[in-house]
């Protein structure tokens, strides 16, 4: 390969790797030391989203102005082992011209538990693929992919790298709120921090949104190589929408998605406060 296919196809490697930290960002994490971990309340009669729901992102990575774009789509319900399931997507594709990075993910969520059932990702560059495939089993508390490997799960509504992008929706983000949760289905990957920063108005293709600032700092081996911060800008009104998300990555650089298009049924109820019962 030339040396220019040499750098094209590392970029490609980078954009699938910090559109892996868009589509997880809030995932995992390492906690600040001021960190106060505040009680959750009970579950809601309804949530901020539902089935028909699709948020479509330009996304943009400033390692050699890498753009794309991805969606974000609620699907479902359907059923996962006798449990009623909403079926999260993430689909991205971001690219130098003729190359393209994609990530597909894909997670199954028992909304009246808020708890997910299953976790699928699919990345894919010009020299690699990968994917992992989760089953998580509620009953039992444990997990396991399909390459054999398992675990214990700490909480009794765990969540995955799609579906706790959701669960943020659904906080009461009030004024320097904070928490720390121990609720990613993989131990090694607890606990994850979020916490309110501010407010501030973001003009975007979807529209002018009042936002609120929700910082978190994360800890991915895969990715970062350590502690990395992932900030978040979620809509100010019932409906909680992750308006722009921005993170950083080695030698990718800086990624952020910024919400270009809204489309799908509006709640009927205001923003919902998820608690599930289980500990934070």
């Amino acid at each position: 390969m030339s040396r220019s296919g040499v750098l094209r196809a590392s970029a490609s490697r980078d954009v699938v790797a910090a559109l892996g930290v868009l589509a997880g960002a809030a995932c995992l994490a390492a906690t600040p030391r001021d960190a106060v971990a505040q009680e959750v309340p009970a579950a809601p009669a309804c949530l901020p989203f539902g089935p028909g729901e699709v948020l479509t992102y330009s996304v943009r990575v400033s390692l050699m102005g890498a753009r794309g774009r991805n969606v974000m789509s609620v699907e479902g319900p359907t059923d996962v082992r006798g449990r009623e399931a909403y079926v999260l997507k993430s689909s991205a594709s971001v690219g130098i011209g003729p190359v393209r990075g994609t990530d597909r993910t894909t997670s199954w969520l028992d909304p009246a538990r808020f708890a997910a059932l299953r976790f699928v990702q699919h990345q894919r560059n010009v020299l690699s693929r990968d994917s992992d495939s989760v089953e998580i089993n509620l009953e039992e508390r444990r997990w396991r992919n399909r390459a054999g490997k398992e675990g214990a799960v700490e909480s009794d509504a765990p969540l995955d790298e799609l579906s706790f992008i959701y669960f943020i929706r659904t906080l009461p983000l009030g004024s320097d709120s904070a928490w720390s949760f121990r609720r990613h289905f993989d131990a090694d990957r607890n606990p994850t921090d979020i916490r309110v920063t501010g407010r501030d108005t973001l003009d975007t293709p979807a529209g002018k949104f009042n936002v609120i600032e929700v910082k978190m700092r994360v800890r991915d081996r895969a990715r970062y190589d350590g502690i990395g911060t992932i900030r978040l800008s979620i809509s100010d009104d019932a409906r909680r929408i992750p308006v722009r998300i921005r993170s950083v990555v080695p030698v990718a650089g800086s990624s952020t998605m910024t919400l270009a298009s809204i489309a799908g049924p509006t709640p009927s109820c205001g923003a919902a406060r998820v608690g599930s019962g289980s500990t934070p």
